[in-house]
C-alpha cells in the first residue's frame, strides 16, 4: 500500500485533509492508538485531527462510540456492522467531517473458523458516503496492526482524493 511516490500516508493524508478543510476522528480497538499516532506524527496536524477513541472492549464501542448492543451480539465486535457504527459514532461524538475505525482479531489468539486471526474490518463514514471494507492478514501481532493502520489511512487517502 502506500502512496506512489513512497511518502507516508500520514503525510499524504494530511495535506488532503487540509487543503480540503476536513477535520477527521478515529475509533480504533485492534490497533491500540497506531493510527491516531502515525497521524499525530506529522506536524501542523491539530489543522485538521479533532481526537480518538481506542475502544477495547464492547462496553466502551457501546458507551462511547454508541455502537448498538444488538449490533454486538448479532454480529460481534470485529463486524461489518461494528465497524461501521464505529465510525459513525466518532464523527458523531467528536463533530467530525470524517469518522475513521478499525476493529478486529489482531492475534495470536482469539481466531475462530468464521472469524480467523488477522481478520479486520475498517470503515470510513463521511457526510457523503460510508465505507466498510474487510481484510485478512497472515502475520504476526504487530504486523497485523501495522498492515491494518496503513489500510484504514489508505481508506482515507483514497476517499479524500475522490472528494469533490
Amino acid at each position: 500500500m502506500g502512496a506512489l511516490d513512497d511518502t507516508p500516508l500520514e503525510i499524504v493524508v494530511g495535506r488532503l485533509l487540509k487543503q480540503r478543510g476536513l477535520t477527521l476522528a478515529l475509533a480504533e480497538s485492534c490497533t491500540g492508538g497506531l493510527v491516531s499516532h502515525r497521524v499525530t506524527n506529522v506536524p501542523g496536524s491539530s489543522a485538521y485531527y479533532l481526537g480518538s477513541v481506542i475502544a477495547y472492549s464492547n462496553e466502551i464501542k457501546e458507551w462511547i462510540l454508541q455502537v448498538r448492543r444488538d449490533t454486538l451480539h448479532r454480529h460481534g465486535a470485529v463486524s461489518e456492522q461494528a465497524a461501521l457504527e464505529m465510525a459513525q459514532g466518532v464523527r458523531r461524538t467528536f463533530h467530525a467531517d470524517v469518522g475513521l475505525a478499525v476493529t478486529g482479531i489482531a492475534g495470536p489468539g482469539g481466531g475462530t473458523p468464521e472469524k480467523p486471526v488477522g481478520l479486520i474490518y475498517i470503515s470510513l463514514a463521511a457526510l457523503d458516503v460510508e465505507r466498510v471494507e474487510r481484510h485478512v492478514w497472515n502475520g504476526d501481532r504487530q504486523e497485523n496492526k501495522n498492515l491494518s493502520a496503513e489500510a484504514v489511512l489508505d481508506l482515507l487517502r483514497r476517499y479524500l482524493e475522490d472528494w469533490s
